[in-house]
């Protein structure tokens, strides 16, 4: 079957926070948003036709997981990660940041340590000190245009944590971690007594020659001291559907979350978001394939553009992920600069890399995951800003 990532689809002025918060956001509202992570794709249509269907019904009261729901997450992890998951370890969230909020509460105390890996996703930094936690930093090592895990470091840092974000695959950096290096994460984490939560929502997102190993998969023990998070929202493009799930094989430490997500109020399902979910681990997985395919291309495409016309920027080149981590630091803008220029110069809303730590300083994030004409757009009028504004200048 032939599926179609070409279209353009319009988005403005749907309630897309991609898109109609633009000018909040940037200062300015025609720019070209490639920031957030959500795609510009539509989801499948057999997620599609599932929503449809079940909109048809009527009534939209209190839901529940339905064996379907468990089935279909259970069926997914088992195919496409190689990963046997128990019905009775899936808990519910409404989002993995949520579910990190809780998870923060029911696992720490006020001034405990919770250990991150900048740069990192930068809601991690937020949940934790928003709850008057410590965030601990075990900053990735740059090295030839490659990341990597300084692992002296995260021996001496595990000391001071109590629990563990691990971004798995990496967002924004792209990593994704081989079998050899999560062990060693386990290891440490295990010495120490550091549950480690693991964000999986990008493990679906994987380009030719890399393999996403589930944590918890990889024995017994790590999966006793660890959490899943995980979802189909960045696989299917259904961020706004509440689809997120945790999946915790140690009893005692799923029913202290659930505990803390009743306390929370947490706990409810979303009635459309548990239809997609089946509908998309069920059926989605050939349009996932197709997806993939063209990822990789909207990927060659940005590397080769860069490449050929804009050799002042290095494209780290991701593992996984449809986000796509730039060194912009030989363009020679001081932080609030490089803002400005790709905001007012090159006319694209891209997410800042200070943002993601002080690592990320000089970096920007951009998002790939939309049609080919529109990425092709963008790095022209990249192109077009750096040749005025730096070369001519120069």
């Amino acid at each position: 079957m032939a599926y179609d990532f070409d279209s353009v689809i319009l988005r403005r002025q749907t309630g897309a926070s991609k898109w109609d918060t633009l000018a909040e956001r940037f200062g300015k509202d025609d720019v070209i948003p490639m920031w957030v992570a959500d795609m510009d794709f539509a989801s499948p249509s057999c997620v599609q036709e599932a929503l449809v269907e079940r909109a048809k019904h009527g009534v939209y009261g209190y839901a529940v997981r339905t064996d379907e729901y468990f089935d279909s997450i259970i069926h997914w992890m088992k195919e496409r990660h190689g990963w046997t998951v128990e019905r009775e370890w899936i808990a519910s969230a409404t989002g993995v940041v949520p579910a990190l909020t809780v998870i923060v509460q029911a696992f720490t105390q006020e001034g405990d340590g919770v250990l991150i890996q900048p740069p990192v996703y930068y809601p991690f930094k937020r949940v934790i000190r928003a709850w008057g936690r410590n965030v601990v930093e075990n900053p990735l090592v740059y090295r030839n245009g490659h990341y990597e895990i300084d692992f002296d470091d995260l021996e001496e840092k595990a000391k001071e944590a109590r629990v563990m974000f691990l971004c798995s695959p990496h967002n924004p950096v792209g990593r994704v971690w081989r079998e050899d290096e999560l062990r060693r994460i386990g290891e440490i984490c295990l010495r120490h007594q550091v549950l480690v939560v693991a964000d999986e929502i990008h493990a679906d997102l994987v380009y030719s020659g890399f393999h996403h190993t589930p944590f918890a998969s990889l024995s017994e023990q790590f999966a006793a001291a660890s959490i899943t998070c995980a979802a189909p929202s960045k696989t299917f493009n259904l961020a706004g559907l509440n689809t997120a799930y945790v999946v915790v094989p140690n009893a005692a430490l799923k029913s202290r979350y659930e505990l803390m997500l009743a306390k929370a109020s947490m706990a409810s399902v979303n009635v459309f978001g548990a239809h997609a979910l089946a509908a998309a681990y069920r059926e989605g997985g050939p349009w996932l394939d197709a997806l993939m395919d063209y990822l990789e291309g909207n990927l060659r495409y940005l590397k080769d553009f860069v490449g050929r016309h804009i050799p002042e920027l290095k494209v780290i080149e991701p593992q996984g992920t449809y986000l796509v981590w730039v060194d912009c630091r030989a363009l020679g803008f001081e932080r609030a600069a490089l803002d400005h220029f790709f905001v007012h110069e090159a006319g694209l809303a891209l997410d800042e890399g200070h943002l993601f730590g002080e690592e990320g300083v000089g970096f920007q994030r951009i998002n790939i995951a939309c049609p080919r004409s529109v990425l092709e757009q963008g790095l022209q009028q990249l192109n077009e800003a750096v040749e005025r504004v730096v070369r001519r200048k120069a």
